[in-house]
Parts: C-alpha cells; sequence; structure tokens
C-alpha cells in the first residue's frame, strides 16, 4: 500500500515561489550593477499582487527590457506560463519566464526568435559559457 503525498500547504507555496522570484531580482540587480529589494529598482513582486514577478522602476526597465514571470513548482505547464508572461507583458519588453522545480536548476524560457537576436549581439560567439 502507497502513501499519497500530502499537499503542500498554501504558506509553503508562497514561500517556494518567493524564493524563486528573489533569485530572479537578485540576478538581474546583480546584472544591472543595482541594489534589489523592497524599495529598489528591482524587487520581487509581493505575493498576491497582480503582474510581473519582477518589478523593475526607472533605469532598470529600459537595462533590462524584460517582463518576468516565475514559476517554482513541480509539474510545469510551459504553455500556461507564458500566457500568463504575456498576459502580464509590460509595453516595450520581451515576456521571459523562470522556472524552477526541486533539485533542479532555474531554467529560462523566452521567445525563440528573441533567442537568435540575442545571439546576433553576442561578439565572437563563441560555443559554451
Amino acid at each position: 500500500m502507497t502513501k499519497k503525498k500530502k499537499p503542500i500547504s498554501i504558506a509553503s507555496r508562497k514561500a517556494k515561489a518567493r524564493v524563486a522570484q528573489n533569485w530572479a531580482a537578485k540576478k538581474i540587480a546583480s546584472l544591472l550593477g543595482v541594489d534589489w529589494g523592497k524599495d529598489c529598482v528591482v524587487a520581487p513582486r509581493e505575493m498576491g499582487q497582480s503582474g510581473v514577478d519582477v518589478r523593475l522602476v526607472a533605469d532598470a526597465k529600459d537595462d533590462f527590457p524584460w517582463s518576468v514571470e516565475v514559476k517554482n513548482q513541480e509539474t510545469w505547464n510551459v504553455p500556461a506560463a507564458i500566457r500568463q508572461a504575456k498576459d502580464n507583458q509590460m509595453n516595450s519588453t520581451d515576456w521571459l519566464v523562470v522556472m524552477k522545480k526541486n533539485q533542479h536548476d532555474y531554467v529560462v524560457v523566452l521567445d525563440g526568435d528573441v533567442f537568435f537576436d540575442l545571439l546576433r549581439l553576442i561578439p565572437g560567439r563563441r560555443k559554451g559559457r
């Protein structure tokens, strides 16, 4: 007889989502060379608020033209995450989905044409990291 897994509590779900949002905000802030957190130009969206999951204001929005949706779930529904990212997409930005699963690295999903446009911008375009 197999035991059924106990569903994760709402508080645990929110905490798990917050970890991923903080990771994304910290990475973006590091890339831009700015601080992140509440009252900074890069901040994770507070739980329960609508809109993008990483809030960018002032120059940060111009320097990182992405509307970021973050998912930290064990079951990924990529098409639904993309739809949500597109629904929350801000003007003059491209959508971007950051996904995480336990015991797995973070993954970024973006539009294919945008990805290849970005590759064209890399001088020398070498393989690997």
